[in-house]
């Protein structure tokens, strides 16, 4: 195992939560007894803009999954490991757990621990043939009313093959790190979060048929939003970013050229988290 050179860290701390004042501070004094430079970057917003010191080669995020998912959306392009400590009620995303973060860190700069390189996806709305919208996200890209009637009708093409034409609540493209979101909630499958692949979950179909479907991560998604609309739509990447939609746009969605790089935890594996905080298992173990 080779020791990590670490130049810079950056601790984007969410300052919602109130152990994350403490904590930002107590890893500073630690980085800097290392003598290791450290920045405290204190967030209330996910729409904040995110501004990343050149020389930087860890972020360490102190939150929820919500955090990261903000977190992974600004360094997407610039190839920096996030260590993703949970302050949260439930982090899926975020497997380092409070009193491990000391720990993490040293196995992170002697090289013990791994990088999960996740997926992520890239999302362009075309109106009257301009891109006027352009995000990304790690989770997934949301289709959904905006109004009081739910129900959105829309096309789907895969790479240059129409799929259907689809009326339902709305349609959800989950990469494997977001198919235990709201794509899981849809009846969606979950996805090994090291895998290449892209989920179209449509919410609430109005034909039974239009099941889950899993594809290549290499393949462009179009919907197609036709006039006729009964309802305002609007689309959400992650939660944490919307664009309302008009009639006639179309929407692509395909990976992004970079990947989220997560440190992973030592003590559990996405099996254990899986079986830990979904019950995937369906009940106790048993010998």
């Amino acid at each position: 195992m080779e020791e990590r050179p670490v130049r810079h860290v950056l601790i984007i701390a969410n300052w919602g939560k109130e152990a994350s004042h403490a904590l930002s501070k107590t890893i500073s004094e630690y980085l800097d007894a290392k003598g290791i430079s450290n920045s405290v970057f204190p967030t209330n917003a996910e729409n904040e803009p995110l501004e990343v010191q050149e020389g930087t080669d860890l972020v360490i995020c102190l939150g929820g999954d919500g955090t990261v998912l903000y977190s992974a959306r600004y360094l997407q392009d610039l190839g920096i490991p996030i260590l993703a400590i949970n302050l949260g009620t439930f982090g899926f995303i975020t497997e380092i757990s409070v009193d491990e973060w000391q720990e993490a860190i040293e196995f992170y700069l002697s090289g013990r621990n791994c990088i999960s390189r996740r997926l992520m996806i890239r999302t362009a709305v075309i109106r009257d043939g301009a891109k006027v919208f352009t995000g990304h996200g790690l989770n997934e890209m949301v289709v959904s009313s905006s109004g009081i009637s739910k129900v959105i009708s829309m096309a789907l093409r895969i790479d240059n093959t129409d799929a259907g034409f689809f009326r339902s609540d709305g349609m959800i493209i989950a990469t494997p790190t977001g198919s235990t979101g709201y794509s899981l909630a849809a009846g969606g499958p979950i996805l090994d979060v090291d895998l290449s692949s892209l989920i179209i979950t449509p919410i609430c179909p109005f034909t039974l048929s239009n099941r889950p479907l899993v594809v290549s991560g290499e393949s462009r998604i179009t919907l197609t939003i036709p006039k006729g609309q009964r309802t305002g739509l609007v689309l959400s990447l992650d939660g944490q970013q919307i664009f309302p939609l008009q009639e006639d746009d179309v929407i692509i969605v395909e990976k992004s050229r970079s990947k989220a790089l997560l440190v992973t935890s030592e003590r559990r594996n996405f099996i254990e988290v899986l079986r830990d905080k979904l019950n995937w298992s369906g009940g106790g173990l048993h010998a």
